[in-house]
């Protein structure tokens, strides 16, 4: 019997979806013959009690869920995320240029410092990338600080600001579509493809409509889905790591480039679980060793 730990915080629980797979993991740990108990903040002394530490709150390098895994870590502890792909992913810059490293495909990007916001390096990028840019900040979330430009004092404006959190942003071709493919990686798998399908006249999955409509979480199974999309995931997964990833695609003219790698990536009930109804037996089996 493996002894796991739910890290989470009070703000992961307000959503009913999140509860749900909360509670998901907890069945499923019980139906494989293993404990499972959620750990908060003021509980981490009582983490030498457990052999895995699965991570469910927002990680960030300065936030407490990073200090979870790397003392999961160092104290022999499987867990998820481990440091290291949070350090990654929660570093845009970074993050992409382990893709480009190993070449899988994304799109056009440049990285900029404040000494290259300039009039001049504008507009040979609209040029070159096409109008609009898509101006992202490297530690950002749920797209934050990820902005649209279509003039040369917008670029320079939006530069500036997002400079503020960083010293490097990134410039990136805009790719438009009306959804965005999500595939849900652990350990060299596929555990899920979703289609986030974004609300009418937006472009982004947070944003919503004039309605107040949201994205639509449509689920496909990994049997149809295009093995060339599933390639493209599974390579994106490898360049970052073996840990649990979210990884964001858009698909055009039938090839596909991956516009992000998310560490702890969101498993809702009802949404990301809509056609694995196992996935989350599947991670616990994972943080178990099984």
């Amino acid at each position: 019997m493996a002894r796991i730990a739910v890290f989470t915080e009070k703000y992961t629980i307000r959503s009913s979806v999140e509860l749900t797979a909360l509670t998901n993991y907890r069945l499923s740990a019980f139906e494989l013959g293993h404990q499972l108990d959620f750990l908060f903040k003021n509980e981490l002394k009582y983490m030498k009690n457990y052999d895995a530490i699965f991570i469910r709150a927002l990680t960030d390098p300065l936030n407490t869920s990073y200090l979870v895994a790397r003392l999961a870590q160092l104290m022999g502890l499987r867990v998820l995320d481990e440091p290291e792909s949070i350090r990654i992913c929660c570093d845009k810059v970074n993050m992409y240029q382990h893709l480009i490293n190993k070449e899988v495909p994304i799109p056009e990007t440049a990285f900029l410092n404040t000494n290259e916001i300039t009039k001049e390096n504008a507009e040979e990028l609209f040029t070159q990338f096409g109008i609009p840019l898509v101006l992202k900040a490297p530690n950002s979330s749920f797209s934050a600080y990820v902005e649209k430009v279509n003039t040369v004092e917008e670029f320079i404006k939006t530069g500036k600001k997002f400079l503020r959190r960083s010293d490097r942003i990134v410039v990136q071709q805009y790719i438009p579509s009306d959804f965005d493919w999500r595939v849900i990686t652990l350990n060299g798998k596929v555990l899920a493809v979703v289609r986030y399908v974004f609300a009418h006249n937006t472009w982004r999955t947070m944003d919503r409509s004039e309605n107040g409509e949201i994205v639509q979480v449509i689920g496909v199974p990994i049997e149809t889905a295009n093995p060339r999309l599933l390639r493209v995931a599974l390579d994106a997964s490898n360049a970052i790591g073996k840990s649990l990833y979210g990884v964001d695609i858009k698909e055009v003219s039938g090839e596909y480039y991956v516009i992000e790698v998310n560490d702890n990536p969101n498993i809702d009930a009802g949404n990301e679980d809509q056609c694995n109804p196992d996935i989350y037996k599947e991670i616990i089996k994972h943080l178990a060793g099984d």
